[in-house]
Parts: C-alpha cells; sequence; structure tokens
C-alpha cells in the first residue's frame, strides 16, 4: 500500500510545557495548524504512523550511536521526562511487533539501520503524538536519526534512508504514514536558547515544499551550525520525509517564531497525491505561511 500521509512537526518540549508563557495569539494559530494536521492524519485512515525524530540521549548515547534506528515494539512508555515540566502524562503507546519487523526487514533492503525492541519516548515523538494521536490509539514505529552526537550521518544518506522508508511503505498491505518530527533552527540548553533565524527557516521551508533534492542536500553541518544552531542538525528529519514523499509538493500551514518555545513552530505536509510524478520545469509553488 502507497504511503498515505506524509508532513512535518516541531516538538520543542516548551510546546506543552510552556504553552501559558507564549503570546496566546500565536500560539492559538499554531495549536489550531496542529489539530487541522491532526485531522488530515486521521483523514488518511493509517494503521501505523512512522515518527522520525531526533531523541535527546534518551536512549541512545555515545557508547553506541546508530545513524539511523527502528522500534520494533508492541508498546513502548513515554515521555521519559518528568510530565510537570514537559506538560504531558504518562502513556503506554501502542506499537505493532509484527508490521515493524516487517517494515524494517523492508527498509533494510537498501538502508542500513539498528532497531530496538525497548524505547522510552522523550519530547521529540510524545509531543507531536500529544496533538496529533491525543488518544494514544495508533500504532506508531519509532524512528530515530542521529543529529546529536557527531559524526553525523552525510544529508544524502538521510535522503537515502527516506526513501527505503518510502519503498517500504510501498511494498507492505497496511496504510502507513510518515510524521517528521523536529526544530528548524534552533539552540537548546545554550545561553542562545530561543534565538531564532526566521530567514533561514523560511528558506528552508521553501526548499522543503519544493522537494528539492539539490537544494535540500546543498548544506554543510558547519555552515547549519553558524546559522541554524545545533538544533539545526535535525533537518535530517525532515529532508528524510522529503525522500520519502517522492517528488510530491508541500504546504507550509504555519511557520512562524515562538521565542519561549525557542523555535519556528512548524506545520507542513506533502501532497503525496502526486508521489512518483515528476515536476516539471516551471514555476513550482513556494510555502505558504500563516500569518
Amino acid at each position: 500500500m502507497p504511503l498515505v500521509f506524509a508532513g512535518v512537526c516541531s516538538h520543542a518540549p516548551g510546546i506543552t510545557g510552556r504553552s501559558d508563557q507564549a503570546d496566546p495569539d500565536v500560539r492559538d494559530r499554531f495549536y489550531v495548524a496542529f489539530d487541522q494536521m491532526r485531522v488530515d492524519l486521521e483523514a488518511s485512515k493509517p494503521d501505523a504512523v512512522v515518527v522520525i525524530a531526533a531523541e535527546h540521549f534518551a536512549n541512545f548515547f555515545m557508547n553506541n550511536m546508530p545513524s539511523f534506528a527502528l522500534g520494533m515494539a508492541d508498546s513502548y512508555d513515554g515521555p521519559i521526562e518528568d510530565p510537570g515540566w514537559l506538560g504531558i502524562d504518562k502513556h503506554q503507546v501502542p506499537g505493532n511487533r509484527d508490521l515493524s519487523h516487517r517494515f524494517i526487514e523492508q527498509v533494510m533492503q537498501t538502508s542500513d539501520v539498528s532497531y530496538a525492541e525497548e524505547w522510552k519516548f522523550d519530547h521529540g515523538i510524545m509531543v507531536p503524538l500529544h496533538f496529533l494521536t491525543p488518544r494514544y490509539d495508533t500504532p506508531v514505529i519509532p524512528v530515530n536519526i542521529n543529529c546529536q552526537g557527531p559524526p553525523l550521518s552525510p544529508l544524502h544518506r538521510s535522503w537515502t534512508f527516506g526513501e527505503s522508508l518510502r519503498a517500504a511503505c510501498d511494498a507492505l498491505p497496511e496504510r502507513i504514514a510518515i510524521v517528521g518530527t523536529g526544530g528548524i533552527s534552533h539552540w537548546p540548553a545554550t545561553p542562545d536558547s530561543g534565538k531564532i533565524n526566521v530567514e533561514w527557516d523560511l528558506d528552508f521551508m521553501d526548499r522543503w515544499c519544493r522537494n528539492d533534492r539539490e537544494a535540500l542536500l546543498d548544506y554543510d553541518d558547519l555552515t547549519v551550525y553558524a546559522d541554524a544552531g545545533q538544533g539545526g542538525f535535525e533537518i535530517r528529519t525532515f529532508i528524510s520525509v522529503a525522500a520519502a514523499a517522492a517528488g510530491a509538493t508541500g504546504t507550509v500551514h504555519f511557520c512562524e517564531p515562538i521565542p519561549i518555545f525557542a523555535v519556528s513552530c512548524t506545520i507542513a505536509s506533502y501532497n503525496i497525491a502526486a508521489s512518483g510524478i515528476p515536476r516539471t520545469s516551471g514555476p513550482q509553488l513556494g510555502p505558504r505561511v500563516a500569518r
């Protein structure tokens, strides 16, 4: 069954943990965009949601840091953080071990990956699930891309990994949705926390919406670090979703800075009905940013 949904969203812990400190107008419009993403995701009727995140040393450490890892369990617990700090209660999130096993087997045909039968979800997965599957009744296949412990995988490997995810979706009978989560520019846990490079963010999302492989891979980690902070390394999750969307073009439904959340809060999705159709050489629609 082909991929049925592909999108990206922010996962900053402040989105739920510091909601009372944000500008209520901007915050509420962001929450409305998140809720519309939930409606669109539910309308695709997925049998499972693949959530691509960059986990934050909750499960993987420098003694064993896989470039790409997938979960293979019937359930997962989260959040690993204090619920009072994150603003999300503890939950048992459903998985599907059999589906995950078959999915991983397909991904392994073209990408080298690790897998884990035990996984504690941190905010990188729990914040999106809080908005997108609030009843916690949809099976999740967690995916981690190493975005925090150099050496990081080259960006073109994240693209290849996204193509492998799409091939796995196409090879299985179940309906699969893919959601990439992370920040764009942000400087978490540093004196610059709260700094946001809005111009850089909008340029990146323009490339993402055009699904322009060459432009998306035209970054290097040194300039990303300088322009977008160490949190900018999480563009790998967005790039993998772009590859999985296989040439579809996207729309930004919301992308605005919320400094107390320390990131340009972003909601975007691809029109995957057009997946696999080559783009013309004509003008491409850039991101439509809510204001």
